[in-house]
């Protein structure tokens, strides 16, 4: 099943449960605005290259429409509508006042040069500069892209409309980013799963863990984890995936990782399949990669007890049912991944005060939101006699509908 089916599908189970109008649900569903625009660039050879580059903004009924920016060659306008959806639901689970939306543009960053990536990203702000703005859409990094891209279109933004620091997230510090941005979806990961496990009278210390994918979420977690007693005994990324069973030096991995291009070649685990990875023995399973990698194929074999959806839309519907069916307990992504769009929040704001935090308030900040939001999540559970998967659904859904309401949508 496809990121917005499934998302659409996620959604509707909601508006059931919490019994909403059908003129309402339809309207929720509906994007606010869908963009697309062409990208023409000179490469650095002198020939002309074009992209298609999408932003889809879902919904503003709560705030400002917040979103990432990705460059991946499979960014297509049905995965940007999904992954704008769950914006304006995660954002709404983390009580935060933002819609959602969501940006990319169809490019493998890999094959572009520095130099074509900045005019990429200039042409691409220039098309839609009129359309995103401080109060309107503030976009973040994604897949693909970073806190440079963010300075390239902060810079572009501001020839047009002055100087507008809060319009990206996710900025170097140096030009207004927030301390802990780096850090914040893997710390919210962490901050998610000691919740989740407290209620299982459990902590992260000596409980074993997989990581799928080892990019900024991934490497942060198994940091974070290692820090905290936890064993992670498996983990994996693009190239490949090791495994040690009385648990992987992270510390020495990451070192390992700065000079080293693949992970197969550390010398402090061995090499295994990595679509054994999902399957593999351990207590907590953590997916950061890309969507749909646990489906009905593989969901019967998965021994963790517990996933922790870094990721969005690891899970598929359909092994979701099989899970359930398994006792396996699922922190949904519109929740467990919200560390990162809830430190950019707090960028925002630090942006539009000019007044900076240090790094301490801002992961001291992003634990009581983190833990504020699982116990919402837990009383939708209670009210609804639901999963925690449908109790975040229902909590972000609830907020969007009564905001829109209250601004009078059939106005």
């Amino acid at each position: 099943m496809n990121a917005l089916a499934a998302t659409n599908r996620n959604f509707r189970h909601a508006a059931r449960i919490l019994g909403l109008d059908s003129k309402l649900e339809k309207s929720l569903l509906i994007p606010f605005r869908e963009i697309k625009v062409e990208c023409t660039i000179p490469k650095d050879d002198g020939t002309l290259v074009s992209y298609v580059g999408f932003r889809i903004q879902h919904d503003n009924a709560r705030g400002p429409m917040k979103g990432g920016i990705r460059y991946h060659p499979e960014v297509d306008p049905d995965e940007v509508n999904a992954l704008a959806q769950l914006m304006t639901w995660k954002t709404a689970v983390a009580n935060i006042p933002y819609g959602g939306a969501k940006g990319g543009i169809g490019c493998n960053p890999r094959d572009l040069s520095i130099s074509e990536l900045e005019r990429l990203t200039r042409v691409f702000t220039q098309r839609i500069h009129d359309l995103i703005g401080i109060h309107r859409d503030v976009p973040a990094p994604d897949m693909g892209t970073n806190a440079q891209t963010m300075a390239w279109i902060l810079d572009e933004y501001s020839k047009f409309h002055g100087h507008s620091p809060a319009v990206v997230t996710g900025k170097p510090i140096d030009l207004g980013g927030s301390l802990g941005r780096e850090s914040a979806t893997g710390l919210g990961v962490v901050f998610a799963t000691e919740s989740v496990l407290a209620e299982y009278g459990k902590s992260i210390s000596g409980m074993k863990f997989v990581i799928q994918g080892f990019g900024n979420v991934g490497s942060w977690a198994a940091k974070l984890i290692h820090d905290r007693g936890g064993k992670i005994v498996a983990v994996s990324d693009i190239t490949g995936a090791i495994k040690n069973p009385v648990g992987i030096d992270i510390p020495a991995l990451l070192r390992f990782k700065e000079s080293n291009a693949s992970l197969k070649e550390f010398q402090g685990a061995d090499a295994m399949d990595p679509n054994d990875l999902l399957v593999h023995e351990c207590d907590v399973l953590i997916p950061c990669a890309l969507g749909g990698v646990i489906n009905k194929e593989n969901a019967a074999d998965v021994k963790a007890k517990f996933i922790i959806e870094a990721a969005n839309h690891p899970t598929d519907p359909e092994a979701d049912e099989i899970l359930a069916n398994k006792g396996v307990v699922i922190l949904p992504d519109i929740y467990a991944n919200a560390g990162g769009v809830t430190v950019s929040y707090f960028e925002w704001v630090q942006n539009i005060q000019g007044f900076m935090w240090e790094e301490e308030k801002v992961n001291c900040e992003l634990k009581r939101y983190m833990h504020k939001a699982f116990l919402d999540i837990k009383a939708m559970c209670q009210i609804h006699n639901c999963n925690l998967r449908m109790g975040a659904f229902t909590l972000g859904v609830n907020r969007v509908a009564r905001a829109t309401i209250l601004r009078g949508w059939e106005a």
